[in-house]
């Protein structure tokens, strides 16, 4: 399991994802999603209304992201809590 801070270098910023998209194409990539990425320039955007639809939906892509990073963050926290409280009890 990694650690919230491995976790918290994993979270992506909007910023960064519209600046992968303005100058390199690039905003799936930057979510790890290559696979999507590769369709994208493969398409040519989708001969850009896929393009101009991702200007819109990049804030979502990343929101969608992020929150599985914080999911994953307060499943390390609970843990630790859960760890701290046996601890506790066994020194009882």
């Amino acid at each position: 399991m990694k650690s919230k801070m491995q976790l918290q270098e994993e979270l992506k910023s909007s910023g960064t994802a519209y600046l992968m998209y303005w100058f390199l194409a690039c905003h799936y990539g930057y979510l790890g999603k290559w696979g999507i990425q590769l369709l994208f320039w493969c398409t040519l955007g989708g001969c850009g209304m896929w393009a101009l639809v991702d200007i819109f939906r990049i804030g979502g892509l990343v929101k969608r992201y992020n929150h599985k990073i914080y999911a994953q963050i307060e499943e390390v926290e609970e843990a630790k809590e859960q760890r701290n409280l046996e601890r506790l009890a066994a020194l009882r």
